[in-house]
């Protein structure tokens, strides 16, 4: 069984049932921002950085395995035998491999938009290579950074979330994002390792109406593993559900974990 490594983890809430929540590729817990006060009433909400984000370890390996044992070590450390495991893209393929291997320690499990196959790198890759790019040397601001990066990466919203890994460090500037590691693992962060086994607990999957990340032909092989999932749709939504529409992604969230 692979071990995993300690992560950085941001705590609220009090001693109602667990919920996980796991951030996306270049993100960190704190993309909960928005959803973390409103489910800490009830919930004891835990928002790790995965390995290689945040304030968490840097790791060779970032497969899907691995990030899972991740996740079952951090439950291990807060003595937990169970949680409810929320993640978004990155985070909800940890979430799945997660379920799938270990179906025990998932109490229910909620995906937003991402399906269990492969996807497309090449994105991401030429993201990888713009901030590789960045003359971090001769930079004098987080401004001209954005500025620097705007012809590789055209979103500015993209771009400034990709800047919240830029750090001041011994007087410069530095990413806090290996991204060495980050551009040798994409084949690995964009693939699917095919696990065998079914989750069969309640699960649910969210999914943006403008985001191409969950489609209707991917409904028949979620349920192929996980026979209990539900799929709800926020229309006027892309990728990022939790932030484009906090109430409308909240409102499905707590629908679904009343029906538990």
């Amino acid at each position: 069984m692979t071990e995993g490594v300690s992560l950085h983890c941001r705590r609220s809430g009090g001693d109602g049932p667990a919920l996980v929540l796991l951030h996306g590729l270049y993100g960190s817990g704190s993309n909960w921002a928005r959803v973390a006060p409103a489910m800490a009433g009830t919930y004891r909400v835990l928002m790790p950085d995965l390995r290689n984000h945040g304030q968490s370890p840097t790791h060779s390996r970032m497969d899907y395995p691995s990030m899972a044992a991740d996740i079952r070590a951090l439950l291990d450390a807060e003595g937990l035998s169970e949680a409810i495991v929320l993640g978004h893209s990155m985070g909800g393929k940890v979430a799945m491999q997660l379920a799938l291997a270990e179906p025990e320690r998932v109490q229910a499990l909620i995906i937003a938009d991402m399906a269990p196959r492969a996807y497309d790198g090449a994105e991401h890759a030429g993201i990888i290579r713009a901030l590789q790019a960045l003359p971090l040397e001769t930079l004098d601001s987080r401004s001209a950074a954005d500025a620097a990066l705007a012809d590789d990466i055209p979103s500015a919203g993209i771009r400034q979330f990709l800047l919240t890994n830029l750090q001041r460090r011994n007087g410069g500037w530095a990413w806090r994002l290996p991204l060495e590691v980050l551009a040798d693992q994409l084949p690995e962060i964009m693939g699917w390792p095919g696990v065998e086994g079914r989750y069969s607990d309640p699960a649910l999957f969210i999914h943006g109406g403008r985001s191409p990340y969950l489609q209707d032909s991917d409904h028949a092989p979620i349920l192929e593993l996980f026979p209990q999932a539900r799929f709800r749709c926020l229309e006027d939504c892309g990728h990022w559900l939790h932030v484009e529409d906090p109430e409308g992604f909240l409102q499905e969230v707590k629908a679904f974990l009343e029906k538990l």
